[in-house]
């Protein structure tokens, strides 16, 4: 009896420890905590623990197996009731079972797998339709549009434009879309989506194993916590929108190996999902809500999407700039600016479907391009770190932020 206990104990432990290895940082219930207060430093206690299982478990696992041999000797081969022998038969079953799904079935980038065939192509041979929602990078002159059904599913792509190495990121539970330069401590590295924190897509550098996580870019575990991957400026709109901006773009194409996947996300980009983490929440400031997230000097500040949705512009000053914040007759293409032209600081008002300055009278497209009056040909320049996301994470990831 005493060594069927220990026998039961030590494969308990076993299994335990597979799980805890997924628990901490996969969606499952109670494992995702705020980042407020102490629900904020047991988040982060939780991420410490997965971290250290994370790349002590080899270890551990052999020492649990040692454990585990000389009673499951005993018990399989000697027991002193037939039921034992069974008993522990089943509860090996149920370990090699959870064995296998966490190390195959539940690993982040097992389940989110990186394109095999990437097509970059122009949009001469696209075949992404024209309303599906993109983001979109800049560099020196080359563009290119990244459609959130694709990169929603893969979580990060690997690309070069302009010659500027980029990382394309998003999260689909935060709805997170963001572009990093790839470089740690000065080098190009490569990274695997590695799990989540407070919901958050997380990443680990193989140069250092170093965790970091998406929504900021910033390390959160491992020996390069607390810096941060250059967040470089991305705009969100409709491959429309993107293409008449610009003409020459390049456009990710769909790895048909992953047809079944996209089909999943098809809805995912209007807010039509049904899943639990990844639906919209309709009415404003509910966790699932949208909003468009704003930095500016060190301060923040969320903006009700469905208020801009009818209004087509709010006016805001944030961190001492003046701001102007546009939304597309699309319905879900947006632009944040700044109010300042030269000397001026305009303010604007929305009439008769045109948005128009006061001080000139002046007209201007919601792209911040001024198309008729005194300022004809002027553009407002655009504010970077603006975002569309839901509440719930905005608010988590920036915890002093306005509203």
């Amino acid at each position: 009896m005493e060594k069927f206990i220990w026998f039961i104990v030590s494969a308990l432990l076993l299994i335990l420890l597979e799980a805890a290895r997924v628990y901490f940082i996969m969606p499952f219930p109670g494992s995702q905590l705020g980042l407020d207060g102490d629900a904020a430093r047991s988040a982060l206690r939780r991420v410490e623990q997965a971290y250290w299982l994370h790349h002590n478990i080899g270890w551990l696992r052999a020492v649990g197996l040692l454990l585990l041999a000389y009673p499951a000797w005993q018990v399989l081969f000697r027991p002193t009731k037939n039921w034992y022998r069974f008993a522990a038969g089943g509860l090996l079953m149920a370990y090699g079972v959870v064995l296998y799904l966490v190390n195959r079935e539940m690993l982040a980038d097992r389940m989110f797998l990186q394109p095999i065939h990437k097509r970059v192509v122009p949009m001469s041979e696209n075949k992404i339709p024209l309303d599906n929602l993109v983001l979109g990078f800049e560099s020196v002159g080359e563009a290119t549009a990244y459609p959130i059904q694709l990169i929603g599913y893969h979580h990060q792509v690997r690309d070069t434009v302009g010659g500027q190495p980029i990382m394309v990121t998003y999260c689909t539970v935060c709805r997170t879309g963001r572009v990093f330069s790839p470089l740690v401590q000065g080098q190009a590295d490569e990274f695997r989506l590695v799990g989540m924190d407070h919901f958050n897509a997380m990443f680990e550098d193989k140069r250092t194993g170093t965790w970091w996580r998406q929504a900021t870019g910033e390390a959160i575990v491992g020996p390069l916590r607390g810096q941060t991957m250059a967040d470089l400026p991305a705009r969100q709109m409709t491959l429309r929108a993107w293409a008449a901006e610009h003409p020459n773009t390049r456009v990710l194409q769909a790895d048909s190996i992953f047809a079944d996947e996209f089909d999943s996300m098809k809805n995912y980009e209007r807010g039509r999902s049904t899943g639990s983490l990844t639906k919209r929440d309709s009415a404003s400031w509910q966790p699932k809500s949208w909003v468009i997230g704003v930095e500016r000097a060190g301060f923040a500040k969320a903006y009700d999407w469905n208020a801009l949705q009818q209004q087509r512009m709010l006016s805001d000053v944030l961190g001492g700039e003046p701001m102007l914040l546009t939304m597309a007759s699309d319905s879900v293409s947006f632009g944040v600016w700044s109010r300042r032209v030269g000397v001026k600081t305009l303010t604007f008002h929305y009439a008769n479907c045109q948005l128009i300055d006061r001080e000139t009278g002046s007209v201007w497209t919601w792209r911040g391009h001024c198309i008729a009056g005194p300022l004809r040909g002027r553009k407002l320049g655009p504010i970077p770190n603006a975002y569309q996301e839901f509440w719930h994470s905005w608010k988590s990831f920036h915890p002093e932020t306005a509203r």
